[in-house]
């Protein structure tokens, strides 16, 4: 079990200090990151939280998962490790 969860399916209202709240409840929350649009800067729905421990991200998964936030039902789940990108690159004209 890892100590960063996956959290989606959360309304574009949200924020990472409401974000980081909710969790809290569950432990200590060391780091919290909503992505958003790079042009716009809106939330896109999904997010990342590091807990403290292993047991705090199972309680806040045990908790959280499935429950209402703005008439959404948040996802949480243990963050997938992320995959490597090859460096794409846009091609020149010859």
């Amino acid at each position: 079990m890892g100590r960063k969860l996956y959290v989606g399916n959360l309304p574009y209202s949200a924020t990472e200090s409401d974000l980081s709240e909710k969790f809290s409840e569950s432990g200590t929350v060391e780091s919290c990151k909503l992505i958003t649009d790079r042009d716009t800067g809106q939330s896109k729905g999904f997010g990342f939280i590091e807990m403290a421990t292993d047991g705090e991200a199972q309680a806040a998964i045990d908790r959280l998962n499935g429950t209402d936030y703005d008439g959404r039902p948040m996802k949480v789940n243990e963050a997938k490790p992320q995959e490597k990108r090859s460096g794409g690159g846009g091609g020149g004209r010859w």
